[in-house]
C-alpha cells in the first residue's frame, strides 16, 4: 500500500440478503425510472437474480429484494434499449436474454459448446456508447493454479473477448490469452477501453474506435502481480478515474486514468466483485461481494451482501443499455 494513501471506510451491508450469504453476487446494474437495483449470485444452485427497490437519494433498501431463480449461471446482465423488462447477459455458455418478470432465459447465441463447459465458461461484460454488447471468457483450468501462480508449460491460456452488435452479428476481438475476463469499461470520451484479467492480475487499457468498435494498442495500465487483491468489476467515474472491486482484499480501489492509486475503501468483506453507480445523481457506488469459501473462517466477514459508498468527490453515469 502506497505511504499516505487515503483509506476510506465504507461500512457494513446496506442490504443483507435474506437467505443469508451468497456464493458470488455480480453484475449490479441500477435504473432510475423506479429506482431498482438488480444483480445475481452467478453460483448459487440453482443461480438467482435479485431486484431491489432503493431509495434514490441514499440508496437504503425499500422492502425486501425479490428474487428469480435462473436455468443457467448468468454473471453479468444490463438493460436492453426500448424493451423494458428484458435483459442482455452473458449465461455460462454465451449471449441470452432475460424475462425480469419470470427469470426466462432465451438463449440468443451458443458461443461454447456444451461439450467445453468444463474448460471455458463467460464471466463479465459490458455494452459500449453504441449499445454494442461485450463479453468475456473465463480459462476455467488455468483459473484453477490461482492468482498469477499459471506455469509456462501451460501455454497460452484459452479465454477469449466477443463482441454482440444490435444487428445480430458477432466479433471475436481477442483470440486467446485471457485466463480470467473482468472489469470491461470505458473513458467518459469514448477513446480508452478498460479490460482485466483477474488471474493475471492485470488491468489493460486500449485504444477506442467508438465508430467502429475496433480496438487496438493494448498495454498495461495498472500490474498488481506484486501486490495483492485481483482485479475484478469496475466502473468510471465522470473525471475518468477506475473504481476496482479488488476481489480477496476487503476493498474497492480508485485509479487514475495513467493507473496511479488514488484511494482505497475498505469494506468487512474479503471479496468485494463488482460495482456499479446508482442513486438519482450516479453518486453511490454498490457493490457486490461474495461469501468467504477458504477452509479457514476469517472473524466478521460479511461477504455475500450488499454494499454501497456515497463518494465526496465523485460520481458515475449510468451503464449504457444494449441498443438491440
Amino acid at each position: 500500500m502506497a505511504a499516505g494513501l487515503e483509506v476510506l471506510d465504507g461500512g457494513k451491508p446496506f442490504y443483507y440478503c435474506p437467505k443469508g450469504p451468497m456464493v458470488l453476487g455480480e453484475g449490479p446494474i441500477y435504473r432510475a425510472s423506479d429506482s431498482t437495483l438488480h444483480w445475481v449470485d452467478c453460483l448459487a444452485e440453482p443461480p438467482e437474480l435479485y431486484i431491489l427497490k432503493v431509495d434514490p437519494e441514499t440508496g437504503d433498501p425499500i422492502g425486501e429484494a425479490r428474487v428469480l431463480q435462473l436455468e443457467d449461471s448468468v454473471t453479468v446482465q444490463f438493460f436492453r434499449k426500448n424493451k423494458p423488462g428484458s435483459y442482455i447477459a452473458a449465461y455460462y455458455q454465451g449471449i441470452c436474454f432475460l424475462d425480469e418478470e419470470t427469470g426466462k432465459m432465451e438463449i440468443v447465441k451458443e458461443i461454447i459448446p456444451t461439450d467445453k463447459r468444463d474448460e471455458l465458461r463467460f464471466n463479465d461484460g459490458g455494452v459500449d456508447a453504441k449499445g454494442r454488447f461485450w463479453l468475456a471468457e473465463i480459462d476455467k483450468k488455468a483459473m484453477a493454479y490461482g492468482p498469477n501462480q499459471l506455469p509456462e508449460s501451460y501455454g497460452k491460456p484459452k479465454g477469449r473477448l466477443w463482441r454482440y452488435d444490435p444487428d445480430g452479428s458477432l466479433h471475436l476481438m481477442i483470440d486467446s490469452g485471457i485466463i480470467c475476463g473482468n472489469g470491461l469499461g470505458w473513458s467518459p470520451d469514448n477513446k480508452t477501453f478498460y479490460f482485466h484479467d483477474s488471474v493475471a492480475m492485470l488491468v489493460y487499457a486500449f485504444d477506442f474506435d467508438l465508430e467502429t468498435g475496433n480496438i487496438s494498442n493494448k498495454r498495461i495500465l495498472i500490474d498488481r502481480r506484486t501486490s495483492f487483491g485481483e482485479p475484478d468489476g469496475m466502473v468510471v467515474d465522470t473525471n475518468g478515474n477506475l473504481w476496482i472491486a479488488m476481489f480477496d482484499s476487503n476493498r474497492v480501489m480508485v485509479f487514475s486514468p495513467e493507473g496511479r492509486h488514488l484511494k482505497d475503501i475498505v469494506f468487512p468483506a474479503r471479496n468485494p466483485a463488482c460495482t456499479t453507480w446508482g442513486g438519482k445523481n450516479h453518486d453511490i457506488i454498490f457493490v457486490a461481494s461474495g461469501k468467504w469459501r477458504g477452509e479457514r473462517p476469517i472473524p466478521g466477514d460479511e461477504g455475500g451482501h450488499m454494499f454501497r459508498f456515497k463518494p465526496t468527490d465523485a460520481r458515475g453515469q449510468p451503464k449504457h443499455e444494449f441498443a438491440g
